[in-house]
């Protein structure tokens, strides 16, 4: 709800922009519909299901368990999902708050031959992403970018999701990498992701709450908050405990500030 509500308040044309929200299979979607048109009656939304079991016979243990969840994989699967009079998607995490014009990141320009951008992260530990075992397969990336805000144009050539499963499958055979559904993506896409300026996701927000740890803003100008990691701010603020940076996500917390759209 606070991303929703922070796309909306920053962008210059609230009535062009539609949300597509992706479902697992076991949560209930007129409870998630009736809470999203309470919240914001005049949202251009459509809510879809997403089939875990299409996804969850792949899915390797990583190295947290929050990311083996069946729902993390359903962006591989966003071209089967969402319709193709859709051109084009922003696909943006659920703990996140923009505080820039989103028309902005939908407008990125991906040339003929890529299909995806994504925000550099230029200081990305690969031991942190494939392990020995993969080097020893002799595999090569190019190019390396990614992280959890993408963009995505719908294009008939190229069955990527097949590549995707075929990287999972040898996941489960051997172990080649760490970190949940990002790896995959980052082996079928290499060396042919739009480099997308990383104000545009300052990442790693949330910290760890387990070792109460809070992280601080990276150099540079930003344009959206991405409170990834293990602390999320509204249960810090819930429990009273909130990082400093929190204090940036609390003016979007419906619970926090209450908010109605105008009609």
């Amino acid at each position: 709800m606070a991303a929703i509500l922070s796309v909306l308040q920053h962008t210059s044309c609230p009535q062009n922009i539609a949300f597509h929200f992706v479902a697992s299979a076991s949560a209930s979607t007129s409870l998630l519909r009736a809470a999203i048109s309470s919240s914001f009656p005049c949202l251009n939304f459509r809510v879809y299901t997403f089939d875990d079991s299409s996804v969850s016979r792949l899915i390797s243990t990583s190295i947290r368990s929050a990311l083996d969840c069946p729902l993390n994989y359903a962006r591989s699967y966003l071209a089967n999902i969402i319709p193709l009079c859709v051109r084009r998607v922003v696909y943006l995490d659920s703990d996140l708050v923009l505080v820039d014009d989103i028309a902005k990141l939908a407008a990125t320009p991906l040339g003929e031959q890529s299909v995806l951008a994504a925000p550099e992260y230029c200081n990305a530990n690969f031991t942190s992403y494939f392990t020995p075992d993969f080097l020893v397969q002799s595999f090569s990336i190019t190019d390396i970018r990614g992280q959890k805000t993408l963009l995505l144009q719908h294009r008939c050539h190229g069955d990527y999701t097949t590549k995707i499963e075929e990287w999972m499958e040898l996941q489960k055979r051997i172990r080649i990498y760490e970190l949940g559904s990002l790896p995959p993506f980052l082996l079928v896409f290499a060396g042919e992701i739009v480099p997308v300026d990383h104000r545009w996701n300052q990442h790693g927000l949330g910290g760890d709450n387990f070792r109460g740890l809070c992280r601080d803003l990276h150099p540079g100008p930003a344009s959206l908050l991405h409170w990834s990691g293990k602390g999320k701010p509204w249960a810090r603020l819930d429990a009273n405990r909130p990082c400093p940076l929190d204090a940036l996500w609390a003016p979007y917390d419906l619970l926090q500030t209450p908010f109605a759209l105008d009609s």
